[in-house]
């Protein structure tokens, strides 16, 4: 058997096509009006500059994921990634202009016009594509009707989602399935009716009542699964498997193709491609920023511990770092000691160890500010599941489902855990599966809008000086 002989290709959808064509002669379009501001650029100059801002578009579009199947995703998203997707592009193009002094005699309002204005456009035109397919569909063009085999969860959330999502053009026409009421889901009346058994369901897929039918039957129900599909087979229905992962705590699931054959990641690191380089950026401008306005309080912060304590000034922990690798975490020196071995005690309320002046920064978690330098040399980041000592990993990690998984990202200097109320000492197994929780949840979760927002709370949660002692 040849290795792509079992292969399933993505879905592509003519409406890529389109949105590649439409957003190509957008930039063009743009770049024409924009070169009002530069006189005398001719027709070729223009088609020059408009062929290798396209290409450098198509090619960034690529790396993002700008141009896959936004069905049934919301529109916030997909404008989301124009706008992700423009702002890497800009960069290149403009340093590619910069290295050919091709770009070099363009007038500065030509380029900031033509950076403004495309990436409104390209906005403009994919949410009045979606109005007009919503129109469309309204009004009863481009529709399908559907049907779920399976009344389960699976089954009832398709239908609910189907159901938020009016512009995919899907009406349920009913839920089929031959097991009795006891063995079923309740089904809320107002996602379908219960339409019969499966042998109705190929009647009337046979009929043509029925354009598509989604199977929502567990994974183990291999059997089952076969008998619908070997029926299903004398029709002309659409007929789709809605694979139920959600069984298992799925961290950041994406696709994955192996040579034509599909796989699903249920523990994955969410900051790969775009997004990864997205973050890593903003690491290094906020950080950058945040230390050069922090610099002189660290210089005052650094005497001060040296002056009222004996010991050095800084305290490099070893901690676990992404993917489990250790790394030394720069902080304060904020007690008498500086544990770094096999037990760490974590600190408590009213601590012999802590100095006076370390009390002042544990409570204000101005020790953590020299975290700021592994964020610059890219062992932290400003923002992810706060990195615990490595003896407190190997004592938690055989006590907690999926404790090493808070690892697939860069540790921060503050979390969603942290803003969330589990800042300070987890002198309990209760609060430490609740860091753990908001730790994954992050990891699932992750957008840079998520991170900014941690951080403004970050600031509030430091100024109540709660649990940190």
């Amino acid at each position: 058997m040849s290795p792509v002989s079992r292969g399933i290709a993505e879905y592509a959808s003519p409406m890529n096509s389109l949105h590649r064509l439409i957003d190509g002669i957008l930039i063009a379009i743009c770049m024409f009006s924009a070169l009002d501001f530069t006189p005398g650029m001719t027709v070729n100059e223009w088609l020059a500059l408009s062929a290798a801002a396209i290409l450098v578009h198509q090619t960034v579009s690529e790396l993002s994921g700008l141009y896959r199947s936004w069905r049934g995703a919301s529109l916030r998203r997909e404008l989301s990634c124009i706008l992700l997707t423009w702002a890497y592009a800009v960069p290149v193009l403009l340093g590619l202009g910069m290295l050919t002094n091709f770009n070099a005699h363009l007038h500065y309002h030509t380029k900031l016009y033509w950076v403004l204005a495309t990436p409104l456009a390209m906005l403009a035109g994919r949410v009045l594509l979606r109005k007009l397919q919503q129109f469309l569909r309204s009004r009863g063009f481009n529709t399908k009707t559907v049907a779920i085999v399976g009344i389960n969860e699976l089954g009832i959330q398709l239908a609910r989602n189907l159901q938020y999502s009016p512009g995919l053009g899907l009406r349920v026409a009913g839920f089929f399935d031959d097991r009795p009421r006891s063995r079923t889901a309740e089904l809320p009346e107002e996602l379908g009716p219960h339409a019969g058994s499966l042998s109705e369901l190929v009647t009337a897929a046979k009929r043509g009542s029925v354009d598509i039918v989604y199977i929502t039957f567990p994974m183990r129900a291999e059997k089952r699964i076969q008998q619908v599909l070997a029926a299903l087979g004398d029709t002309t229905a659409s007929v789709y498997i809605v694979p139920d992962f959600f069984v298992f705590n799925l961290l950041h699931a994406r696709w994955t193709n192996i040579n034509g054959l599909p796989a699903v990641s249920v523990f994955e690191n969410p900051l790969y491609g775009v997004d990864g380089l997205l973050k890593r950026m903003s690491d290094l401008v906020l950080g950058s920023a945040i230390l050069a306005v922090a610099a002189l309080p660290m210089m005052l912060i650094a005497a001060a511990v040296k002056l009222t304590s004996r010991g050095p000034v800084f305290f490099r922990q070893k901690r676990y770092g992404i993917n489990g690798q250790e790394i030394r975490v720069w902080k304060f020196r904020s007690m008498t000691c500086c544990d770094n071995g096999d037990a760490v005690r974590q600190a408590t309320k009213n601590d012999k160890r802590v100095t006076r002046v370390g009390a002042v920064l544990r409570r204000t978690s101005l020790d953590e500010l020299p975290q700021l330098f592994n964020v610059l040399e890219g062992t932290m980041s400003l923002v992810g599941p706060r990195p615990h000592a490595s003896a407190h990993n190997e004592q938690y990690r055989p006590l907690i489902d999926g404790y090493m998984l808070r690892h697939k990202v860069k540790p921060g200097i503050t979390g969603l855990a942290q803003v969330m109320g589990f800042r300070g000492e987890t002198e309990t197994l209760d609060k430490m599966e609740g860091r753990i929780r908001f730790d994954h949840q992050y990891i699932r979760d992750w957008s840079l809008w998520m991170d900014m927002k941690i951080l403004f709370r970050t600031f509030a949660v430091v100024l109540k000086q709660d649990g940190a002692y």
